[in-house]
């Protein structure tokens, strides 16, 4: 039977070929049968060298239970976008439409590309940049996504931070963002649910600094709900080139944020894996109260009818296809470096093919599922304020700290379904956090074992502190613009793709699909449908490059509420989009000016090197315990004779 493979080390081949040249394990090119012989043997005692150097090192962590890697998988798939991106973009580009491009883009590249990843992890046992071995020239891949997981790590704690602040707000008896009678409010606080004409000269009376002022109806009127979140939690200033100063309350909740984060992923995968079994399956509770809450509210029918009914002609627009291709790689946390590294540490033969298509099905079932506790409530907060849900509909922070705060404040009991919702919101990104602070923890220990593998609490630690010291910009009073910049150009749009083009083509091109499919037949015992090739070489290649024309010809430029960034704001924003990009070719161009040799002989160490594999050890296991028999059975036949 096939042995388990083993944890591989920082020192593979190519590292000693960029220091010392090609060795005679790998400069194969040209070379005679003496010479092959020969490298075998020192192949051999190569790895025997490792061996020797990494028996101090602890060994590598495996999940405790087969279901711990389906919770974590679940839990980091699963997050802010199902929940505010997804019912929107169903909503605004042709309701039940929307599902065929959605539906289409799943199957043909989100799906393969997750069990890509997954399988990639699993079959080398180590994270984002280790896998980058088996076909080094790409290794700026690896280096890309660890960069942009960065990024990310720094910026989408910040909305867990924010959920933190209207969790600890709705503790009270009523809502501070159902009335304009607080001392941030301004004069021209209205609520939404005032019914008013401004043509008529109609006035309306509101309690303002504890007594009834009676004011004419204006158009610029603006709603509680709004100026508790720009005056209150943001105390928002008129744009990035103002920060302000620190919003300590809120500096206070990321610190709680990254505090939790941290102490979910301190002790390694056997932690995180207990931790996942109530991060994963408790927002599903919370989710599935709020859904039946919904139903009850008048509206509810009129806002998931908006939400679902078909607009067939919206799949003429390109916008429709684009919009369903970014949210499957952004909502499946696709090219980060976290699904290799959930990957890695399962068993060899673990059927990560089944894994990836259960997991695949409650991460979009879910996008569905959240659309209705949604729109039941917006369609009951249009009801409410005598609009259309088209008026109130909104996406990302817009329909958590704004549409959903305002709707929930007209419940009986509203501080209670308040922090239902908030600390919903607060479990469903608290495990896509942590899952991808723990793919970049893991990509950098696998990299450098001695270093950090006996320190991984240290090294969590500082990553933790380090982020949180660099997202202190974003809880400023401006904090929001530059969170807006992070989320438009930092870990989204081109840089996503990009990253995903190169990974697939670099597995299925340039290692080699037909390697690959050995592998997957030496993990699973038997070799996947010709589906996953046609996927991996054609379609998903085809569809990055088809969304990256559109979305490079139809760019448009950053814009918050009706704020433009200036011209320097979004060149910081390139930069950050550009430092996951260039560093692929950048890297390949010096690895290729590195390396020594012939061109034919680069190219063969660079594209496709003959490295340690685990396929390669079983078939070596399996061959000598043949030769081991083979010889026992001889030394029997002798005996008898």
């Amino acid at each position: 039977m096939p042995t388990q493979n083993t944890p591989v080390g920082e020192s593979d081949a190519l590292s000693s070929a960029v220091r010392n040249g090609p060795s005679n394990e790998y400069s194969l090119v040209g070379r005679g049968e003496g010479e092959k012989d020969r490298k075998e043997i020192d192949g051999d005692d190569r790895r025997e060298e490792e061996a020797e150097g990494e028996e101090d090192l602890p060994p590598r962590d495996q999940w405790t239970r087969k279901i711990d890697f389906i919770f974590s998988c679940i839990g980091y798939s699963i997050g802010l976008g199902n929940v505010w991106r997804f019912p929107y973009l169903c909503y605004k580009n042709g309701g039940g439409a929307f599902l065929v491009p959605y539906l289409m883009t799943l199957f043909f590249a989100g799906i393969p590309m997750f069990f890509l990843e997954l399988a990639l992890g699993q079959y080398l046992s180590i994270g984002g940049l280790g896998v980058w071995k088996i076909c080094p020239i790409f290794k700026g891949v690896g280096y890309g996504a660890l960069i942009a997981a960065a990024w990310l790590n720094i910026y989408y704690i910040v909305v867990l931070a924010w959920a933190i602040y209207y969790l600890f707000s709705s503790m009270t008896a009523m809502l501070p963002w159902a009335t304009c009678d607080n001392w941030w409010n301004t004069d021209r606080c209205r609520s939404d649910y005032i019914r008013c004409n401004a043509t008529a000269n109609e006035t309306v009376t509101v309690i303002f600094n504890g007594t009834n002022v009676t004011r004419p109806c204006t158009t610029d009127a603006t709603s509680p709900v709004r100026e508790f979140w720009e005056l209150n939690a943001l105390q928002i200033t008129s744009g990035v080139h103002e920060p302000g100063v620190v919003r300590w309350p809120l500096a206070l909740t990321l610190l709680l944020a990254w505090i939790v984060c941290y102490f979910c992923i301190w002790k390694g995968v056997k932690w995180t894996g207990k931790v996942t079994w109530f991060t994963s399956m408790f927002p599903y509770v919370l989710l599935f109260i709020l859904l039946i809450r919904g139903l009850t509210l008048e509206g509810a029918k009129d806002g998931i009818i908006y939400y679902l009914y078909p607009h067939f002609g919206k799949l003429k627009e390109s916008t429709v296809w684009i919009d369903a291709a970014t949210q499957i790689f952004f909502s499946y946390g696709l090219v980060l470096g976290a699904q290799i590294a959930l990957g890695s540490y399962n068993k060899y033969h673990n059927n990560v093919l089944r894994d990836a298509f259960i997991i695949s099905c409650v991460n979009s079932g879910t996008s569905l599922f959240s659309g209705f506790v949604i729109f039941s409530v917006i369609g009951f907060m249009a009801h409410e304020q005598g609009k259309s849900v088209a008026d109130v509909a909104q996406s990302g922070p817009g329909l958590a700290f704004l549409a959903y705060p305002s709707a929930v404040a007209q419940l009986p009991i509203s501080p209670f379904w308040s922090f239902l919702f908030f600390l919903m919101l607060f479990f469903v990104g608290l495990d896509s956090q942590f899952c991808t602070v723990e793919g970049f923890i893991t990509a950098i220990a696998d990299e450098w074992p001695r270093l950090f593998r006996k320190r991984k609490e240290l090294l969590v630690l500082v990553v933790c502190l380090l982020s949180y010291l660099v997202g202190l910009s974003m809880v400023t009073q401006g904090g929001i613009y530059i969170f807006e910049m992070f989320n438009f150009y930092s870990a989204s749009g081109i840089c996503l793709l990009v990253l995903i083009f190169f990974e697939c083509v670099a597995i299925s091109w340039s290692y080699g699909v037909n390697r690959f499919y050995d592998a997957m037949n030496d993990m699973l015992g038997y070799y996947p449908s010709l589906w996953w090739k046609m996927c991996w070489t054609v379609t998903t290649p085809a569809i990055c490059v088809g969304i990256f024309i559109f979305y490079v010809v139809q760019y448009e430029p950053l814009v918050y509420m009706n704020y433009r960034y200036p011209w320097w704001a979004e060149l910081i924003g390139w930069f950050m989009t550009m430092s996951s990009v260039l560093v692929i070719p950048g890297y390949a161009i010096l690895l290729f000016v590195k390396t020594k040799g012939s061109m034919r002989q680069r190219l063969k160490l660079l594209f496709r090197p003959d490295v340690d594999e685990p396929i390669k050890r079983n078939k070596l296991s399996i061959k000598n315990q043949d030769a081991a028999a083979a010889a026992a059975a001889a030394s029997t036949t002798a005996t008898s004779v």
